[in-house]
């Protein structure tokens, strides 16, 4: 459901693709639609990713930037994982992979419905947390991927990471599990295209 207009905004002028969103006291109008770009990581940008690895409210929930780094690089040429960089207004800002549980010999989400993708992200840029930009940016990127004719994306934050599923429920996503495996103690959210569109 969109946010309501903020105060002083005529109704009927307010358009469903905007979110109103609040920093401290300050109300602002925040374009969600075409806002961001994903495109691959090359190796020129592991140093970067590196550093925002490093950034606390990152390094908390994933691990060592050296572990990282490494699957990063590796991923650039998988057929498995695709990782990408966010930007805003052209900046790079954060990290997201996407991925096929189906493509992975003995994926703890290889249940899921064939054609499934799972996705992670972390904005990198410190000033950027909290701000809105998780769920806006999980949102636009799942719509892509609907259109794409993917029938479900799944999500699997850290059950402790509550600012993480907050934004994902904002986002559409709903709690489908809790699964244990390698990667840790997880809740497993999922969103699927027959629900329609995602606002």
């Amino acid at each position: 459901m969109p946010a309501e207009p903020a105060a002083g905004h005529d109704p009927e002028k307010w358009k469903p693709v905007f979110a109103s969103l609040t920093f401290g006291s300050e109300k602002i109008m925040a374009k969600h639609e075409n806002r961001y770009d994903f495109r691959p990581v090359t190796e020129a940008d592991l140093p970067m990713i590196a550093a925002w690895l490093a950034e606390p409210h990152v390094a908390e929930w994933w691990d060592d930037p050296e572990t990282e780094i490494a699957q990063i690089r590796q991923h650039i040429d998988s057929i498995s994982v695709e990782p990408l960089i966010i930007e805003l207004d052209g900046e790079p800002i954060g990290y997201m992979q996407s991925y096929d549980p189906h493509l992975e010999d003995g994926h703890p989400y290889s249940d899921q419905p064939f054609g499934t993708l799972g996705i992670d992200l972390s904005i990198g840029r410190p000033e950027l947390v909290g701000r809105g930009h998780g769920s806006a940016i999980v949102r636009q990127f799942v719509e892509q991927l609907f259109e794409e004719g993917v029938p479900r994306v799944i999500i699997d934050p850290d059950p402790s990471n509550r600012r993480a599923i907050r934004a994902y429920e904002k986002a559409g996503f709903r709690a489908i599990d809790r699964r244990q495996s390698e990667y840790g103690d997880a809740v497993l959210m999922a969103i699927d295209a027959e629900e329609g569109d995602i606002e």
